[in-house]
């Protein structure tokens, strides 16, 4: 038992040399401690207690002993009769994504909005019904707020409603099993089933960014390994301005799945969508910790949550049409909506997040886990990065956590870097390599990187023959391109925007490398007429006026009001070829680039 008495006595009161003064508790209670006695005694403080109470100054003394007493919490595990199915959710042996202790913490996505971007949803599903928001939903195909499936004997217009379900299936009816963020409202948008437009795709993303906080999208271009497709002029403007003005400013958050074309040797790389960094590109594992045959690999992948796997591992456990429920959902489309619920838990933490801080939060939660890949690699800065899944597995309890006491990154940056603006011939194995300063001196000066773009126009004979990587001053090395063996095309790239988040958080100041290699022989050329490095992250407080360029690195300006910075640089060109000496030449100096 406590070795302390409470007391209740006249004051002043004679301490004496066993007894010491612990504290008040309030008014002319007091707490006691004995000297000589252990916190956890065997016996009991009779003759002190004894003595105390004979003292004529001590109205009534009480020894204090420990009680048991259990925490009276809202979270009791869900009684759902597929629950125990989910797997991803809640695994005796940790292969999961932590939410249970999310749940425990007390966050189940109370107050956030998520909507679904798909074929519609079965808004009166009885696992749906609950936390069914109209106010996130609308059929953008036929011009009407009901965004319900339209119903066919194939049954092939079921995957919104099953991405809504990971999401936000209702807990402790009986019914199915429960969405991550069981109490997040959900919505749905129905914009798959007809015609796709780039004003359908921009009407979808902007619906109600006042309202909605994350929109989670399981689709996007042909994953055949040879399309080169993203959003267009609509689309783009629906997702910057869902980013700056959305959710009040703070940012819509877009959760995209990474792509299934892993059978075909895609690149997410070649979807503007997951390659965008306004998005939350997730890609998925097996149970078993296994890329699964169908995913994607590249650099802006930035985590992953489970999926489907080979017939002998289980698969995602889901709403379905006509108020079922399936075990068999698949492929990373299922994989994103997972990751939006884990976004709302995460939303609940701290409604005051920015849609950077977010991917910032999943940088810094996520974890390689028991994810088997032979590209783990660490970056710059102690992180381990892979090409197959991102940063890791996202670990629910751990970003709820980490949301809680976030404070928000400063204002982004942006520093745009001419490397090549002449056409260069592309010959086996170029380097080009230059020192930059990040945009020093400016506004725009970059010191802690997010997202890196390597904007490159390049033509070539057969496009599916190239790999690019890029290599950062840390010697991080993000392959922005790998052989696409099905992609004959001759068309090359026409300033697409190449994506990496594998240098998150390295200083952005020094040597730059692009490779671009040809995997098939020296019979293949092609002429790289323009590279642009782009910088994104943050910097220091202020600019000093003291920062100056180092001789010979070029400069920048701010042009506009989201600080764009224009960089103006010497590149030196690194051949590398059979039995050949490096030739070093130098190149025209950048010129300046409007967007």
């Amino acid at each position: 038992m406590e070795g302390s008495l409470t007391e209740k006595f006249k004051w002043p009161y004679v301490i004496t040399d066993l007894i010491i003064l612990s504290f008040q508790v309030f008014g002319d209670y007091y707490h006691f401690r004995h000297r000589t006695v252990a916190k956890r005694s065997l016996s009991d403080h009779r003759g002190t207690h004894v003595r105390l109470l004979r003292d004529p100054k001590v109205t009534w003394a009480e020894q204090q002993v420990s009680k048991r007493r259990k925490k009276r919490e809202a979270f009791a595990e869900p009684l759902d009769p597929k629950f125990r199915d989910q797997w991803y959710l809640y695994n005796s042996n940790h292969r999961d994504l932590n939410a249970k202790a999310a749940w425990e913490l007390g966050y189940t996505g109370k107050g956030v909005v998520v909507s679904i971007l798909d074929d519609g949803i079965e808004k009166n599903h009885p696992d749906l019904m609950q936390n069914y928001d109209p106010d996130a939903s609308y059929d953008v195909n036929d011009g009407d707020p009901d965004p319900q499936p339209r119903y066919t004997q194939l049954n092939d217009n079921r995957h919104g409603t099953r991405c809504a379900g990971e999401v936000a299936a209702v807990a402790n009816n009986g019914i199915c099993g429960v969405g991550v963020a069981y109490n997040a409202k959900i919505g749905g948008v129905r914009m798959l089933d007809g015609e796709v437009t780039d004003m359908v795709e921009a009407q979808s993303l902007s619906l109600n960014p006042q309202h909605i906080d994350i929109y989670s999208a399981s689709w996007g271009p042909e994953d055949d390994g040879k399309t080169v497709d993203g959003p267009a002029k609509l689309a783009k403007e629906a997702f910057l301005r869902g980013v700056t003005e959305g959710r009040g400013g703070l940012g819509s958050i877009f959760v995209w799945a990474s792509g299934n074309g892993g059978r075909e040797k895609d690149s997410c790389n070649c979807d503007g969508y997951t390659n965008s960094i306004y998005t939350l590109s997730i890609s998925s594992s097996t149970q078993n910790g296994n890329v699964p045959w169908y995913s994607e690999a590249c650099s802006s992948t930035l985590a992953t949550t489970y999926s489907s796997g080979n017939l002998n591992e289980k698969q995602i456990v889901t709403t379905d049409l006509k108020s079922k429920c399936t075990d068999s959902h698949t492929g990373t489309s299922a994989s994103a909506p997972l990751a939006a619920g884990i976004i709302a838990l995460a939303l609940e933490a701290n409604k005051n997040l920015t849609w950077r801080d977010m991917q910032h939060l999943v940088v810094r939660t996520s974890h390689p886990a028991h994810l088997l890949t032979n590209d783990w690699k660490t970056n710059g800065v102690g992180r381990k990065v892979s090409h197959s899944y991102g940063y890791g597995l996202l670990d629910a309890s751990a970003i709820v956590a980490l949301a809680k006491t976030w404070t928000s990154v400063g204002p982004q940056r942006k520093c745009v870097i001419t490397m090549v603006s002449e056409p260069r011939l592309v010959p086996l194995l170029p380097h080009l390599s230059d020192n930059v300063d990040a945009c020093i001196g400016t506004d725009s000066h970059v010191t802690s990187l997010e997202h890196v773009q390597a904007r490159l126009t390049l033509s070539y004979n057969r496009r599916g023959n190239l790999a690019i990587h890029l290599i950062s001053p840390a010697g991080t090395r993000s392959t922005l391109l790998h052989p696409r063996p099905h992609d004959y095309s001759s068309e090359g790239f026409n300033d697409w925007a190449f994506m990496t988040t594998h240098s998150w958080d390295e200083n952005p100041t020094g040597a730059w490398t692009l490779e671009i290699e040809n995997v098939a022989g020296a019979s293949d050329y092609g002429t790289l007429t323009q590279f642009i490095l782009v910088l994104y992250g943050t910097g220091s407080t202020s600019s000093s006026s003291s920062e100056k360029p180092q001789a010979g690195n070029g400069s920048c300006k701010t042009l506009d009001l989201r600080q764009i910075c224009i960089g103006k640089t010497g590149i030196s060109c690194l051949k590398f070829g059979p039995r050949r000496k490096f030739q070093s030449q130098q190149l025209r100096r950048g010129s300046v680039i409007t967007e």
